[in-house]
């Protein structure tokens, strides 16, 4: 059960994209008001923050004697987020780029705190607290297990691949907001971003290349029909396409866990064509790799388990606990001298979990005064 799960307090949300703004409420990590849509006016900052300003207004107005307490959403593009204010390139967005204090303004405008987030920030928030990571240690428990997990890596598969982490409940913002795993080296095209093989565009790339086919209009989903059959075009092609962006995703999360070694959670549209991806994945987390000297190391120090797998599950859970006596004592204590981590698809979504991020964030950052 998430952290604020039965709590009674209102936050006022904003799915905020190019084209359209989406606001809500959320209580007890559930939406409680059908969503109020209005167009973005992205393109003029006088109008679009306006927009803003009538659309929580209107759901307020829905409320009626319920006060929320904060403001909390995600906001496209980089972005000082610990000071709420937006800028840079932000292509969704241009009327922003010169910076604009958000945060500042609607603080000013309604009164109540408001916090804004990285999406990937706050898709990793959500599923610490209200999703994959409670998920785990009540599985656990229930299977009898002493070990608990705090920390988790949250990555999105989608437009791009974003990342959250989250240790000991807190989110890791960073001192420049720039938490980013997107620009890393891609280990298969030299001189290239990971990115642009862990996205949307890439699964569409390779199986153009593999196939021979220039449609641009196929997607993802159009691909996994063509991997399943039902669906004419190149089949072994559509597979390489998802095989290839597990290769490099497995390999970038191998880094990462190590540091910071804990569960990690996938979300993301993409990720419905896992019976393709996550074998590559884990391949190359469980790979090897070797010193100078001629020795052979596991890829990833901690053994990978597949948390989705109900029998790795339960060997996750088992570990290699025994017993061992206290020395100068008769008194034994558990040792169970296993390093593991696990990694799951999220049983919330991506959507989801970003918007219980973006409460839960809200609630634990008034909490702690």
């Amino acid at each position: 059960m998430g952290k604020y799960k039965n709590d009674s307090r209102v936050v006022l949300t904003l799915d905020a994209g190019g084209t359209n703004m989406v606001f809500g409420a959320m209580k007890g990590e559930e939406y409680i008001l059908d969503p109020i849509t209005l167009p973005s006016n992205a393109n003029d900052l006088d109008l679009c923050l306006e927009t803003m300003v009538t659309g929580f207004k209107s759901v307020i107005n829905l409320l009626g004697e319920v006060k929320p307490v904060a403001i909390s959403f995600a906001f496209p593009g980089p972005a000082d987020y610990v000071h709420g204010i937006i800028g840079g390139f932000l292509p969704n967005f241009p009327s922003f780029r010169d910076g604009v204090a958000l945060g500042p303004y609607l603080k000013d405008v309604f009164g109540i705190p408001v916090y804004i987030n990285n999406d990937g920030d706050l898709y990793a928030f959500g599923e610490a607290l209200g999703g994959a990571l409670p998920r785990v240690n009540e599985k656990l428990e229930a299977l009898g297990s002493s070990k608990r997990y705090s920390n988790l890596l949250g990555y999105t598969f989608g437009t791009g691949f974003g990342i959250g982490i989250v240790v000991d409940g807190k989110l890791n913002r960073g001192d420049n907001c720039c938490v980013e795993t997107y620009c890393l080296p891609n280990p298969h095209i030299d001189g290239v971003i990971l990115e642009d093989s862990v996205a949307v565009r890439a699964v569409k790339r390779v199986y153009a290349e593999q196939s021979g086919v220039q449609d641009a209009s196929l997607q993802p989903k159009d691909i996994y029909d063509i991997a399943e059959g039902k669906r004419p075009g190149d089949r072994k092609a559509a597979v390489a396409a998802f095989e290839e962006m597990g290769h490099v995703a497995g390999l970038a999360m191998a880094q990462a866990v190590q540091l910071v070694d804990g569960i990690i959670v996938i979300g993301g549209g993409i990720t419905a064509s896992r019976k393709y991806f996550m074998p590559a994945l884990l391949e190359e987390m469980r790979g090897t790799v070797r010193t100078l000297s001629g020795d052979t190391l596991q890829r990833v120090q901690m053994k990978v388990y597949n948390l989705d797998d109900e029998a790795e599950f339960a060997e996750f859970a088992k570990g290699q606990a025994r017993e061992i006596k206290v020395y100068g004592s008769d008194r034994t204590v558990t040792y169970d001298p296993q390093k593991r981590v696990g990694i799951m698809v999220s049983e919330i979504g991506a959507s989801k979990a970003i918007s219980v991020g973006a409460y839960d964030f809200a609630l634990s950052e008034i909490d702690r005064g």
